[in-house]
Order: structure tokens, then sequence, then C-alpha cells
């Protein structure tokens, strides 16, 4: 394996670009909502910058050092960590449940969302098991079977809590390394087909996934209720026209739009900097996944291939479902946009994703 001379740095200022829109937008989204909660206008802001960013960066430098091999060797027990912290979050001596969700795990003063952790050791574990099982992924019983029983157990975690957002980009994530590694397509229709059945039983089950469906096909029920923070979206949106309203000057994140910061901030980067800024963050998003994919294209081998495909997914799959549940293209679930949303474990979780994209970049045939 020869390295090449260096990472691909069209790859890292995509991402840095994205982390000062982010910081740019937490600083004007989160004004009204911080100094009510903290009596600090900037609070988000300086908590994004100094436990989401500045060590994300630390570990993004890290990673990008570290031999992607290194990955395959930690892959079944970075996996079994995640599934034990995601365990712990339902037992009440670490788990915190925040609005009737177990999301949140306690280690002393640090706290944070094991999920987010599983993104990535999903696909670290995926790529080494994949790559293992070579044609033999093909098979029904070696190949689709023992990767419906992974999925099965994570998904199974995730509708306890429940986080049927993170749920949904679990499935993608694992569905896109398991297509790239050679499955059959008649193995994919399949788990999709399984999958979308599943979903409506899950929706059928449980009122509130109900209330978002219901709220999906008709956005005008229950403004004032369910309906409320697709409503507060929408006109932010729709207020923002073309060129928005200007950056700092959103109404909308006066208390009316829940989570302005969180889940909810494309909606404020709507109608602050209307079409050509959404247009412009999405172009980011593009970008980054044009050079990811460019990336596991020519990645040297198949555990590198998988490993940059599923990281380059994760991101672009979250991205679509948070900015498609804000416009109200699918139902709301609740998930944030990466590099743009407030959360410290999010971020710091994705640039190690990003590192590991960028120490593979070293190795890859050409970019």
């Amino acid at each position: 394996m020869n390295k090449i001379n260096s990472i691909d740095n069209k790859l890292l200022y995509s991402l840095f670009a994205l982390l000062l829109f982010g910081l740019a937008m937490i600083a004007s989204a989160g004004i009204a909502y911080s100094r009510t909660r903290f009596g600090d206008p900037y609070y988000f802001f300086k908590h994004q910058l100094f436990y989401g960013v500045l060590p994300g960066l630390v570990v993004l430098f890290i990673t990008q050092k570290i031999n992607y091999n290194f990955w395959k060797k930690v892959s079944f027990p970075f996996f079994a960590v995640s599934i034990i912290f995601l365990i712990l979050v339902f037992v009440p001596a670490f788990g915190s449940k925040i609005y009737g969700a177990s999301r949140w795990l306690r280690l002393g003063s640090f706290s944070f969302q094991p999920s987010e952790m599983l993104k990535l050791s999903i696909v670290v574990y995926l790529a080494a098991w994949l790559e293992s099982r070579s044609e033999r992924v093909k098979d029904f019983y070696e190949g689709l079977v023992p990767f419906t029983v992974i999925v099965g157990l994570v998904s199974f975690l995730l509708i306890k809590q429940p986080d049927m957002g993170t749920l949904g980009v679990i499935i993608l994530i694992s569905m896109s390394v398991f297509f790239v590694s050679g499955a059959r397509i008649s193995h994919m229709a399949l788990m999709g087909g399984t999958g979308l059945a599943a979903l409506w039983i899950l929706i059928k089950t449980e009122s509130y996934r109900m209330d978002r469906f219901l709220v999906f096909l008709h956005p005008e029920l229950d403004p004032r209720g369910i309906g409320y923070q697709i409503n507060q979206a929408l006109l932010a949106i729709g207020s923002g026209g073309i060129f928005g309203v200007g950056l700092g000057h959103s109404l909308q994140k006066f208390n009316y739009l829940p989570e302005p910061v969180g889940d909810s901030i494309f909606a404020i980067i709507g109608e602050e900097l209307g079409l050509i800024g959404c247009v412009i963050l999405i172009s980011i998003f593009v970008f980054l996944a044009l050079r990811g994919f460019r990336i596991a294209q020519n990645a040297p081998d198949k555990f590198s291939e998988f490993l940059a495909a599923g990281i380059t997914a994760w991101i672009i799959f979250q991205a679509f479902i948070n900015m498609a549940a804000i416009s109200g293209l699918i139902p709301l679930t609740g998930i944030p946009l990466p590099f743009i949303s407030y959360g410290g474990t999010s971020i710091i979780f994705l640039m190690a994703g990003v590192g590991i994209l960028l120490n593979i970049s070293k190795y890859a045939r050409e970019l």
C-alpha cells in the first residue's frame, strides 16, 4: 500500500465550511432561546464551540493520523461497547429520561448520546464483518440472515428509547454498506419491503407516531397542537423567500419555533438566508458526498471501501432526513443536521468519521 502525498484537502475544506456555517447559524438562531433559558444570548454558541467543535477538531486530527486498518482490529469491541451504552440508558443510575425518551447516558459529570457513537461503530463493524464474508454476502443464510440479526438487535434498542429518527439513519447506513459489499438486489428489496411493513406497524401502535404521520399528510391539522412545529417551520422557510430576511433577523427564533438550534435550525436558515442560503448549504453537503464516495471508489481495499461509503452515507442521509423533515417532505424525525445543529456528541463522532475518511484518502488510488 503506497501512501499518497496528502489527505483530501477538498473534503477538509468542505468540512470547515460546514462548521463555520453551523457556528454562525447557532449564534444567530440561539440568541433568544439562550437568553430565555440561561440568561446568556450566546450560551449555545459558546457551548457548541468549546464542547463540540474544538474537541471535534482534536478528534479529527487524531483519527486522520490513525491508519484505517486499526478500526478493523477494534471493530467488534467498539460495536459491543456501543450496544452496552445503549442498554445502560435504560438503567436509572446511568440513563437520563428527557421528554419521555431515554437517550442520554451520564458518566459522572459527563453526558452523551450513545446513539451518536453507534452510527460510527456500526459502520466500522459492518465494514469489517462484510469484508470477511466476501462472496458469502450474496448467500441468504450466510449474508442476509446474520446481517438482519445485527440490524434487528440495534433496531430493538432504538425503538425502546424511542428514537425513530436515528433508527431510520442506522437502517439506511447499514443497507448502504450492505449494498456496496455486493448484496443481491432481491435481498435488498426484501429488506426494504419488510422494513416498510414494520414501520407502518410501529406508526399504528404508538399515538405520537401516528400524530406525526397525520400532520405530514395534513400540515394544516391542529396548527396549535400536534402540527405546531411543522407549521412554524414552514412559516419560517416561506418568510425567507429567495434572499432571506438577513442573518440575525429571524422572527421565528423568538420562542415561536421549537428547538431553533436543534433539529429546526434548517428552518431558521431558510428564513434568514432564503433559498440561496439553503442551496449553498445543500451544495456543500453534495460536494462533501461526492468527495466521500470518490474516496470509497478509489479505496485501496474492500474494508476501506465499505468504511468510506458507510461514513459518507451516514452524513448525507442524516442531512437529507433533517432538511426533508423540517421542510414537510417527510414526517418530523428529531435528528440533528450534521455539523450545523447544536450538539457536542453528534459533532465529535461526525468529525471522527470524517477523520477516518481523510486517512483513507491518503491511500486512495487517485482523487
